[in-house]
């Protein structure tokens, strides 16, 4: 679990291609504390640490997440974000991500406003569908609050502080994006769902009877 608060910078200085791909990333922040095995998000993908070397670390990318991800254009040189997995005593500064990455997004437009960049980006309609305006999503990892939705685009507003801390400020029109949307709308949709489906019947004396509890 992470909170969309980006820790640092790093930087792709391998890629591995195989049946999925090995990434060697060095970031730009003291990483200890971190073990083999513990998980960091990549531009928002939950990975796992197979190798570590002070401030380098390599992480294995599954077939599935290279579908979903940017990371089937990731190459040697690339800047992304990163954030190790939430302690229970930490701040949720952010708001709560998951680091499954539910799909991309496209950079569609970018303007400066008084001190914020104001960036819209370009989904599917399947995803655009679990955003709300003032509500959160995570843009390679970056938790952000939506100014503006429809379906298919949605914008946010990033302050300069985000714009020097992340990859985001320095995004192009064009550039693609990892999206996860606010993990609340998935399951009130699932609920919601899954209750319309289910048959109800009525408890009364009549059912108690004919399942033999009385």
């Amino acid at each position: 679990m992470f909170t969309g608060i980006i820790e640092g910078l790093g930087t792709i200085s391998d890629v591995r291609s195989g049946h999925g791909k090995q990434l060697t990333v060095e970031a730009d922040f003291d990483v200890n504390g971190t073990e083999i095995g513990d998980s960091i998000a990549v531009n928002g993908a939950c990975l796992t640490v197979v190798e570590l070397y002070s401030r380098r670390f390599k992480v294995d990318v599954s077939p599935e997440t290279i579908e979903k991800t940017t990371f089937n254009r990731i190459k040697t040189g690339d800047s992304v974000n990163l954030e190790r997995a939430l302690r229970l005593s930490d701040r949720i500064d952010g708001h709560l991500v998951s680091g499954h990455i539910d799909g991309t997004g496209i950079v569609r437009h970018r303007e400066i406003t008084g001190n914020a960049i104001i960036v819209t980006v370009g989904v599917h309609e399947s995803l655009s569908r679990y955003m709300i305006p003032k509500g959160s999503v995570a843009v390679d990892g970056v938790s952000l609050t939506i100014n503006e939705w429809s379906r298919g685009s949605f914008s946010v507003s990033i302050i300069p502080h985000t714009a020097r801390l992340t990859t985001v400020g320095f995004k192009n029109i064009g550039d693609a994006v990892n999206i996860e949307t606010d993990m609340i709308g998935k399951y009130v949709e699932r609920f919601v769902t899954d209750k319309k489906q289910i048959k109800t019947s009525p408890l009364d004396m009549e059912f108690l009877l004919k399942t033999g509890f009385i």
